[in-house]
């Protein structure tokens, strides 16, 4: 991708305004429709939401929004919205023993309305404030219950290897809603959960009243994540490209052994599906921020503070530096996966600007905007580290990328359709993605996460232009 380095946060203004001033008509109109009785909404088709019933894993997108919302521009209708809808609906998810997605519903409307509250931006009552914690609490332990064990025991890094002495043990890891024998990618962004707890002084109970740690299992998930779903260029395949992203790893249950890559929605299990990458960049990078706030003793037992660090930069970096320079469009947009069948049909993507009405392969704006907000935070944390070059080529090509998202013809300017970022991809694979007609691949369309996200990373760039930061550690 071309990086553009004379973009700043205060630039952005006047297209961070425009997104916020669509997010609220569109926030509106599915509000105003939508049959809670039919699930959640989860991705447009022919410009009206509908719901997949897979995981209920996007509704606290539709409410966490309203709090993005009310954040960005005061709109006490849509903080009214945000708080009746949490209240009503959200309490399942918090004890949701079958998915990995807790950071994605809990920490969007929960973990959003408890950091206003901290921020001092709402008034409110301290049991209100409890209520929050209480479910962020139990959250993060459901989420870290999800829990499978690997056949690892010894540290390992990416940047050393198996060097004595250096590394984390990829030990174990949340799974995904396929199983125990599969962890995801995307759950990468579900340590919010555990950490958030963990930060609120909780802890898993487990058997014999044995005390689970949530900090050192969501650094042994990342580790594990690390290890076997990221790739360094060191030889572990042939396939092994510096920065690729598999979305699915695969163990066997009887012993722990990783067995092989794999992918549900991507490809193939040797070629990057690009929102997973994505995940895995906001993922880390967010992961960064929190690991400042955490005394050194408290990683002492995950391997130290070093080691952690070290990990968490490397696979952000990785990922991220691949995004740049092997398959992100010349935009900063990204297709659907780095190497799907028809994208030789293509040419040299990298060479020009993404194509959402092409013949052949769609695009994932939804990929690209939240690897925006991810590069923009690892550009941030690096900066702050003294590694300024570094620091500046990721935050520039997250500005770069929400510039183009932030305009059409990914922006949603028609007040007709109820998504906010078009061309957002949901499965490929299973073609649930609508194609219009005249058209052969799948275009036009918006998704739940791909509209928060956008709505989050115009949130972000709005505070960075006042001087301020979005976290919510």
């Amino acid at each position: 991708m071309k990086i553009n380095a004379t973009l700043t946060p205060q630039r952005l203004q006047k297209k961070t305004a425009r997104v916020f001033e669509l997010a609220g008509q569109k926030i509106r109109a599915v509000d105003a429709v939508w049959d809670p009785t039919k699930g959640t909404p989860v991705f447009t088709v022919k410009g009206r939401y509908t719901s997949r019933g897979w995981t209920e894993w996007t509704q606290g997108f539709q409410f966490g929004m309203a709090f993005l919302h009310f954040d960005g521009t005061g709109d006490a209708d849509m903080l009214r919205l945000g708080r009746e809808k949490t209240v009503r609906f959200m309490a399942s998810h918090v004890s949701h023993v079958g998915v990995h997605d807790h950071g994605f519903n809990n920490i969007s409307t929960y973990g959003n309305l408890r950091r206003l509250i901290l921020e001092g931006k709402i008034p409110h009552h301290q049991h209100e404030l409890d209520y929050t914690e209480m479910a962020l609490k139990a959250s993060g332990a459901v989420q870290a219950a999800r829990y499978a064990t690997t056949a690892c025991k010894q540290p390992w890094s990416p940047v050393t290897g198996t060097a004595a002495g250096t590394g984390v043990v990829p030990g174990g890891y949340i799974y995904s809603f396929n199983g125990p024998q599969s962890l995801f990618s995307d759950t990468i962004r579900s340590l919010r959960s555990l950490v958030v707890a963990h930060q609120l002084g909780h802890v898993l109970m487990g058997e014999g009243d044995k005390p689970i740690n949530l900090l050192h299992r969501a650094i042994e998930h990342a580790a594990t994540t690390a290890r076997f779903n990221l790739f360094f260029g060191v030889g572990r395949d042939i396939y092994d490209v510096r920065g690729r992203v598999a979305h699915e790893s695969v163990f066997n249950r009887n012993d722990g052994q990783f067995r092989c890559p794999s992918s549900q929605q991507g490809y193939s299990p040797f070629t990057t599906w690009t929102r997973g990458a994505a995940w895995v960049i906001c993922g880390y990078a967010e992961q960064l921020e929190f690991l400042d706030t955490v005394k050194g003793a408290d990683l002492d037992g995950a391997g130290g503070r070093r080691a952690v660090t070290d990990l968490f930069v490397e696979a952000a970096r990785a990922a991220s530096d691949y995004y740049i320079d092997g398959y992100s469009a010349k935009d900063g947009v990204p297709y659907w996966d780095s190497m799907a069948v028809n994208a030789h049909r293509l040419g040299d993507t990298t060479k020009r600007n993404a194509d959402p009405f092409n013949d052949h392969e769609p695009v994932d704006s939804s990929a690209a905007a939240i690897t925006a907000q991810g590069l923009i935070r690892l550009g941030t944390y690096l900066s702050a580290q003294g590694e300024k070059a570094a620091g500046k080529k990721y935050f520039q090509a997250g500005l770069t990328i929400a510039d183009t998202l932030f305009d059409e013809p990914y922006l949603s300017t028609s007040a007709k359709h109820q998504g906010l970022l078009l061309h957002s991809v949901y499965h490929r694979p299973n073609g649930w993605d609508h194609i219009p007609p005249g058209r052969k691949i799948p275009c036009g369309e918006a998704s739940m996460w791909g509209d928060y996200h956008a709505l989050e990373l115009a949130l972000l760039i709005r505070r960075l232009a006042d001087g301020k930061y979005y976290t919510f550690f």
